[in-house]
């Protein structure tokens, strides 16, 4: 895998669990460019809205808090088609 291609994109990564979540965040971190990272559905949704320009992939989990994982797909699919990963 070329790594050079992944310093150009932006992630968000939605995810609940703590644990999950910064480990995974700290692993995203040392490939990407930027990664977003949200604790709930509501979270995610906002920092996508405030960002959605740069953010080429979602990475979202889908029983989640707040706003669950297909709630945010639907609701981002409405003004984006960027990759979601769920």
């Amino acid at each position: 895998m070329n790594k050079e291609i992944l310093k150009d994109i932006c992630v968000l990564y939605v995810e609940d669990e703590n644990d999950v979540r910064e480990f995974t965040a700290k692993l995203l971190d040392s490939l990407l460019k930027k990664v977003y990272v949200a604790q709930d559905g509501l979270e995610g949704l906002k920092i996508f809205e405030e960002n959605s320009k740069v953010i080429k992939l979602i990475l979202l989990d889908v029983m989640m808090p707040k706003l669950d994982g297909w709630s945010v797909l639907r609701q981002i699919r409405q003004v984006s088609k960027v990759p979601v990963m769920m």
